[in-house]
């Protein structure tokens, strides 16, 4: 699998995830068992640098979403 591929997995798995738009970390490693959580960690970023996933952070949790998707950025959004 290339690195397209593994993006692609992590789209495909968190758009399916219904009623669920944030993710913590441990879960991205769940998808790539067989990787080390350093190398998915890594690949997590590249995303986010992307454009296609973003952090969100409670103060004291950071979690992972896919850029734009869930309740908080919606309220975020009508702030502005």
């Amino acid at each position: 699998m290339g690195i397209e591929d593994d993006k692609q997995l992590i789209l495909d798995t968190l758009k399916s995830k219904k009623g669920k738009t944030k993710f913590y970390l441990k879960d991205f490693n769940s998808m790539f068992p067989d990787r080390k959580p350093r190398d998915v960690k890594k690949l997590v970023n590249s995303m986010v640098s992307e454009g296609l996933l973003e952090y969100w952070s409670s103060g004291s949790t950071t979690l992972i979403g896919l850029k734009g998707s869930g309740v908080q950025h919606e309220a975020e959004a009508k702030e502005e």
